[in-house]
């Protein structure tokens, strides 16, 4: 499970350091982070991941084939009222996900919950006999 816990990270690419820089959310909320806290109690692992800036219909938490993988998509748009002559205009996408290897867990007994910018996700220890189809986990 966890003991061997190597997390594996996939971003978005097609962003460039110079837009990174100029982004409005660069030292609020930098989205590719995802930093993450993983605790162990007797039944259960815990993982706090924080995700300033995004709401919870911006993440997904899915099971596949043993991993665990959190990801987020945001777009930002700005809608300006007053049509003219733009001399600068922007929009971006950002995309991140990462994946922990948990084992074959029971897909039911994995809880999330989202609230002040943080993911808390709940995976239980005991590991099922089958592997699982891919999953999306409810967050509440």
């Amino acid at each position: 499970m966890f003991n061997y816990l190597s997390p594996r990270r996939n971003y978005d690419v097609s962003r460039s350091l110079w837009d990174e820089l100029f982004s409005p959310n660069f030292f609020t909320a930098n989205s590719s982070a995802m930093k993450t806290d993983i605790r162990e109690t007797e039944k259960e692992y815990l993982l706090d991941v924080e995700l300033p800036g995004y709401n919870k219909e911006d993440v997904e938490v899915t099971i596949d084939n043993g991993y665990l993988t959190i990801a987020t998509k945001k777009n930002s748009e700005k809608e300006e009222k007053n049509e003219g002559n733009y001399i600068h205009r922007e929009r971006y996408s950002v995309s991140a996900s990462r994946s922990w290897y948990v084992g074959n867990v029971d897909r039911t007994m994995i809880k999330a919950s989202f609230n002040n910018g943080i993911l808390t996700v709940s995976v239980p220890k005991d590991e099922l006999p089958e592997n699982e189809t891919r999953n999306i986990i409810d967050i509440e």
